[in-house]
């Protein structure tokens, strides 16, 4: 039997001073559904527990203006976990949501269908650049621990697609690059995650995080006006942006 406690071996001192590229192993080919469902539930176990559903809400809240309906777009939506916690928090407060969930990997799409309560979703399975929404843009695009999965050179792109699909606005929720929470998340998921995807990946998408001047360097580079980058525990950055380059507040 695999000992769980014992996390996957990674360097003691790793080098935190430039983001690292390495494949997690997630955006492997040919992953067998079980182990993606796995990952997916365990990566709501943490989101729900350090906060990350607590910084997507936030990003919804400063971006929904108080309207009684919106819809709301995820890229790289997984299991549709950030995506309930979002439609749940708008019912509660009588606003009717349309949901759209895109993700280029047909098992988390698969997840996401089973795992739904309600009839206000559609699941796309495709890579979010060949999705085009014409003249019914979602009021608000999101990303959720996606965007690190990316070099800096694929973010000005995509940065700018999710400027040019939001009607309202977009938000990122994503990692920071830290020491603390590189070793926090390592011994974490050492002690309590089933899952090889996980265990491997929690760490290292922290090496693929970013700091503050990275995420400033690439909202300019991608031309995008409005937007504010906000710390949050635990080890989060917000990125929250208004469509067409309006004042954000």
């Amino acid at each position: 039997m695999r000992n769980r406690s014992k996390p996957i071996d990674m360097p003691g001192k790793p080098d935190l001073s430039k983001r690292s590229y390495e494949k997690e192993l997630l955006d492997s080919e040919g992953l067998p559904f079980s182990a993606i469902e796995r990952n997916m539930l365990e990566l709501d176990f943490i989101n729900t527990w350090l906060g990350g559903h607590a910084i997507s809400i936030r990003g919804l809240a400063l971006l929904a203006d108080g309207r009684r309906r919106l819809h709301i777009c995820e890229i790289g939506c997984g299991g549709g976990d950030n995506l309930r916690v979002l439609d749940r928090w708008c019912r509660r407060r009588g606003v009717e949501t349309r949901i759209t969930g895109i993700d280029s990997n047909e098992h988390c799409i698969e997840v996401a269908r089973r795992r739904w309560k309600g009839d206000n979703a559609d699941w796309v399975h495709s890579d979010y650049r060949a999705v085009s929404f014409g003249g019914e843009r979602p009021d608000i695009v999101f990303s959720s621990l996606f965007c690190h999965h990316f070099t800096d050179e694929e973010l000005v792109p995509q940065l700018r697609w999710m400027e040019g699909q939001a009607g309202v606005g977009w938000f990122i929720n994503d990692l920071h690059r830290h020491r603390a929470a590189y070793h926090a998340i390592r011994l974490l998921t050492g002690w309590f995650s089933s899952s090889y995807l996980v265990k491997n990946d929690a760490p290292l998408s922290v090496l693929r995080g970013f700091r503050r001047r990275e995420w400033e360097d690439l909202l300019g580079r991608a031309g995008v006006g409005g937007w504010s980058v906000k710390w949050k525990w635990a080890f989060r950055w917000l990125i929250v942006a208004r469509a067409g380059g309006k004042e954000y507040v």
